[in-house]
């Protein structure tokens, strides 16, 4: 069957050169975009509880927008004036960068990895006399924790922020011919909205190995599957199949 809507489980892209709004073009398709799941902060009751004093810490890691805003709500929260000593191990210059919104740059030691959390790694030992925090979401990969253990360093996690289902109610009675997933989190968000979901003619796209086994676990059908070699973006994943399917007679 021929493809003409296609609905990405994420927010639209703010870049105008966004690969989807190519996608959009060259293959004359009609892409949605509606995050299936959104993160939500934990109260600074909730962070008490879980024996956090932030006037123990002298070096903080970073590792997404999301973990800065929350780092910096519940300082607030907790009336906890972040001293200017403090250190900052940033996962990527994104959320360096990001992290101008709260502090004067130039000012304080901020350290940034290149991408990947094993890239901030090595940034990290060379300080290991700090005492760190990473304040962190509910869903945080068991690989950061073992890297962090690893170093043997003195650190703590902290759930400052959680992954929360959205509500999908309105998109009952809307049909796409493919649904856009990129976590577990987002295959969770769709069975949990809509319980007698039946796949039949829809495709479903993934990205990532814990992804495709969250579908494949619940019973769902992955057609379009990315990164591979051959496509290793989402974007580039989809072209692929559409060229494939929509030129079927």
């Amino acid at each position: 069957m021929k493809v003409k809507t296609i609905l990405v489980s994420q927010p639209e892209p703010k870049v105008e050169n966004s690969p989807y709004f190519d996608l959009i073009e060259r293959q004359k398709v009609k892409i949605d975009f509606r995050p299936f799941i959104h993160v939500e902060g934990v109260s600074s009751k909730e962070v008490r509880t879980q024996k956090v004093d932030l006037t123990s810490y002298t070096a903080i890691i970073l590792t997404s927008r999301n973990s800065v805003d929350h780092f910096f709500r519940i300082a607030e929260e907790l009336r906890f004036k972040v001293p200017d000593t403090m250190k900052y191990f940033c996962q990527s210059e994104a959320v360096a960068y990001y992290l101008q919104k709260y502090v004067v740059y130039r000012k304080r030691k901020i350290y940034v990895g290149k991408r990947t959390f094993p890239e901030l790694s090595p940034l990290i030992k060379k300080y290991k006399n700090e005492t760190f925090l990473l304040p962190s979401s509910d869903k945080l990969k068991p690989t950061v924790p073992a890297m962090l253990d690893d170093l043997g360093i003195n650190w703590k996690k902290a759930t400052f922020y959680k992954t929360v289902v959205s509500d999908l109610s309105d998109l009952r009675d809307v049909y796409y011919d493919i649904l856009v997933f990129f976590s577990p989190s987002g295959i969770k968000s769709l069975l949990e909205n809509f319980p007698d979901f039946e796949q039949n003619n829809t495709r479903i796209a993934v990205f990532g190995n814990t992804t495709v086994k969250a579908a494949t676990d619940n019973g769902l059908r992955v057609d379009i599957q990315a990164p591979t070699p051959e496509t290793p973006s989402m974007t580039m994943a989809l072209e692929k199949y559409i060229k494939e399917v929509n030129k079927k007679k």
